[in-house]
């Protein structure tokens, strides 16, 4: 039996999270995303699973909670739906009564209920974030070239138009998982005083036919109202990957109107920035990386010595650490962590204090042996990703597109 118009949209979006959650597993809005997508194609059992996977690491969602209702309404396990409810019932008394009714003026939510009618500006978070690039440690080369593309251009109108220098095409931020791509782009926008709209697959993506690229639309033309803007693309390989992979249409839909947005910004551009992020570069679609598009790549790294004892810092600021603690000498033996690993040893190394504190029934400091516990535990992230990525970067037909990595590899010796 061939499948209706609608019914292949529906199986193409939810072949697109399940792959997009299989890349980020601890995303637990992308995949409650897809349990609602999977609710709405009448696939119960399944979007079941994944909302119980959400509740184990976030058992306080009432999104994945009023959705676990439903489906076990849909299941036929009516006392599991009515628990489901009254939880998420009292939870969402909790977080009323603890924001009251004020909105807060640095984030605009924009609500609504998605549907075949429902525009993805509903969808989205505008935000004007009070970061800048001087609240990011290290990733010096990332800057100098956000501030060559974008920043300077904007700040220097006459000189741009001296040099002739466009303000069109995007920047592509990549490299492995943890190192600080949302949040240097999120630091970009507040360096220009913009604002900031983050899109991820779930905002995009839409078991509708058709309303995918409408949602896409709808995006681009809420930034360019919103200029100045940064328009940032989290896990771009997702939304933009490439079409000899994708096995429906309703996939390669959305990559085509990707392309044509980016193509119809010459003329409304202005003070529009648009960045993407993704783990996974060889995967995004080569159109997207053509001028005027994404045509800009620049490889986010691990922190390097001195960034990682501020990130150590800054996840100890409000933990009693003894002075003995040798913040230089951890950051030393923490080569190749993200910020991610480091935030996780940081957390680690807490437990151990408090697990000492509990046993003993004096409560402590956090010392030296506590960190060297955690990192006796924990080893970077990167590392397989870098293993991942050298085998396409070496093997890649399009040749110098990855030379930063490569250069990277070599100078640390990955193999």
């Amino acid at each position: 039996m061939s499948l209706m118009p609608d019914q292949k949209a529906s199986q193409a979006v939810v072949d697109a999270l399940r792959a997009a959650v299989e890349r980020s597993p601890d995303d637990g809005a992308l995949r409650t995303h897809l349990a609602d997508v999977l609710l709405a194609s009448g696939d119960a059992p399944a979007a079941r699973d994944e909302l119980e996977v959400v509740l184990k690491t976030t058992p306080d969602s009432v999104e994945a909670l009023r959705l676990a209702a439903v489906a076990a309404d849909a299941l036929g396990d009516e006392q599991a739906a009515n628990g489901y409810r009254r939880l998420a019932g009292a939870l969402s008394g909790a977080q009323t009564a603890r924001t009251g009714n004020e909105s807060t003026p640095a984030v605009v939510r924009l609500h609504a209920v998605r549907g075949p009618d429902s525009s993805a500006t509903d969808l989205a978070d505008t935000e004007r974030p009070a970061l800048t690039l001087d609240d990011v440690h290290g990733m010096e080369h990332v800057k100098r070239r956000l501030r060559t593309s974008f920043i300077a251009p904007m700040e220097n109108p006459a000189l741009r138009r001296m040099y002739g220098k466009s303000l069109r095409g995007g920047l592509l931020l990549y490299g492995p998982p943890g190192c600080g791509k949302t949040f240097i782009a999120r630091a970009t926008a507040g360096e220009l005083g913009a604002r900031f709209i983050a899109i991820g697959l779930h905002d995009v993506l839409d078991m509708w036919l058709g309303a995918s690229e409408k949602n896409l639309h709808e995006l681009f033309e809420t930034a360019r109202r919103s200029a100045p803007c940064v328009l940032f693309f989290d896990e771009l390989d997702a939304l933009g990957r490439k079409r000899t992979q994708l096995r429906h249409s309703a996939g390669r839909e959305v990559v085509v109107q990707f392309l044509a947005e980016l193509d119809s910004f010459g003329a409304d551009n202005e003070g529009v920035f648009v960045l993407g992020a993704t783990n996974h570069p060889w995967d995004v679609d080569a159109a997207l990386r053509r001028p005027g598009r994404f045509d800009r790549m620049v490889l986010v790294v691990p922190p390097d010595t001195e960034a990682r004892e501020a990130i150590l810092a800054f996840h100890l600021r409000e933990r009693p650490v003894e002075d003995a603690v040798d913040l230089k000498a951890i950051a030393r033996s923490t080569e190749l962590f993200s910020g991610a690993d480091l935030a996780h040893l940081c957390e680690s190394a807490a437990e151990y204090a408090l697990e000492n504190a509990i046993a003993s029934g004096n409560a402590r400091s956090m010392n030296t042996e506590d960190f060297e516990r955690a990192l006796g535990d924990i080893r970077p992230s990167t590392v397989a990703w870098l293993q991942t990525a050298r085998n396409f970067a070496q093997f890649s037909s399009e040749g110098g597109t990855f030379d930063e990595l490569l250069e990277y590899l070599r100078t640390h010796r990955i193999a």
